[in-house]
């Protein structure tokens, strides 16, 4: 039997990290569609965070991504974010944007490109010291698009020597996640492919480096709590970067496209220990056609339901009926904790946290939407390379 106090008390610790750039225009490679209201600096991404924290109660820091959110002092930034109820949390790396990096980053053939890239990487670490972000997470674009174009192992130890190097800057506190992606932009290797790369990688490294999942980052038909389960008994599992996807990368509200998964991926992490403040639990999306500030709220809230549901799951009646070999009993005991209704539960969770117990209405009627479309005219607007 699920104790539901126990329950709600693990809810209401629960912290899911807001994306910058999720704040403002991006989309796809066809097109990205601007909107009215979309921040046009980091200070007024912070202050559309601090809204989302404030009617879900779980978002209480913003991830930053380098240099699209570069200001002049990070400090002041870091501040101006306290001062609205958030904190600055995980610092994400670009060395994918830049000319240079045509044909790589730390994996480039050329020493002096290499250089600029790992670079960069320290500064993100500085950049690290001044906010009091605990985490620098990278993801790498490098790879190839035809056979014979590179070493496929020379670049493996390029990656290598680059990832020890800003491994050595870490401070005191400071945690390196390492991310992968199955493909794209490059189309015949990947340096970072799958999570056994960045696992071994990561395991050469020391105990600070962890890997990152980001649920969109897979073959289609993988198992992901596999992974999860793997990676959490290993000791190496740093983070989420939480989105859905129907086909490939399609960075869509987490939830939206396989609930289920989402659940079970949320259930292999309670199994395992992973519920906690060691664990980051990130959205990485972006919201194209739908207003951004209420699908992130959605997304939050989606990334709730598929952790109470996880949450509910009897575990003494499921280890029983994986103990006596009984198939369907133990498949029911996890059906019947996703099939849970648990939207009460979290309403219940949000009144006794002072929240309001539907943090999408709340959000409708705060006037913050017609408010920032009146205010953030002229400039120009936050996006994805700004």
């Amino acid at each position: 039997m699920t104790d539901l106090a126990a329950v709600k008390a693990a809810l209401k610790t629960q912290a899911v990290e807001t994306p910058s750039w999720a704040y403002g225009n991006s989309g796809t490679r066809f097109k990205v569609f601007a909107q009215a209201g979309v921040p046009r600096s980091p200070w007024e991404k912070l202050q559309d965070a601090a809204r989302v924290h404030a009617v879900t109660g779980v978002a209480p820091t913003v991830a930053l991504h380098i240099p699209w959110d570069a200001v002049e002092d990070y400090a002041a930034l870091a501040k101006y974010a306290e001062e609205r109820g958030v904190r600055l949390g995980t610092i994400n790396s670009n060395t994918f944007q830049d000319d240079d990096y045509r044909l790589g980053s730390i994996c480039h053939p050329d020493a002096a490109v290499r250089r600029k890239a790992v670079d960069h990487l320290l500064r993100c670490v500085d950049i690290m010291d001044a906010t009091g972000s605990r985490d620098l997470k990278l993801w790498f674009a490098d790879g190839t698009n035809y056979p014979g174009q590179d070493d496929i192992r020379a670049r493996q130890d390029r990656l290598a020597e680059g990832l020890a190097e800003v491994y050595a800057r870490l401070g005191e506190g400071q945690r390196m996640l390492l991310e992968y992606k199955f493909f794209e932009p490059a189309f015949y290797t990947t340096d970072v492919p799958d999570w056994g790369t960045a696992y071994a990688h990561c395991l050469k490294l020391g105990d600070r480096a962890r890997v990152v999942v980001d649920t969109g980052h897979h073959a289609p038909g993988t198992n992901i709590e596999f992974i999860v389960a793997t990676l959490l008994r290993e000791g190496k599992l740093g983070g989420f970067d939480f989105n859905s996807r129907f086909y490939a990368d399609d960075d869509l509200m987490a939830g939206a496209a396989d609930p289920f998964q989402l659940f079970r991926i949320m259930y292999e992490v309670v199994r395992g220990g992973g519920f906690g403040p060691d664990m980051a639990f990130m959205l990485d999306q972006c919201h194209n056609i739908e207003p951004k500030i209420p699908a992130i709220i959605r997304s939050v809230m989606n990334v709730q339901e598929a952790t109470a549901k996880a949450l509910l799951v009897d575990r003494e009646a499921l280890a029983a009926a994986q103990g006596a070999g009984d198939v369907l009993g133990a498949n029911a005991v996890l059906m019947d904790a996703y099939n849970t209704d648990v939207r009460g539960l979290l309403a219940e969770v949000r009144e006794e946290s002072g929240l309001d117990p539907d943090p999408m209405a709340a959000y409708a009627r705060s006037g913050w939407a017609e408010k920032i479309v009146a205010e953030r005219v002229g400039g120009e607007q936050a996006g994805w390379g700004a």
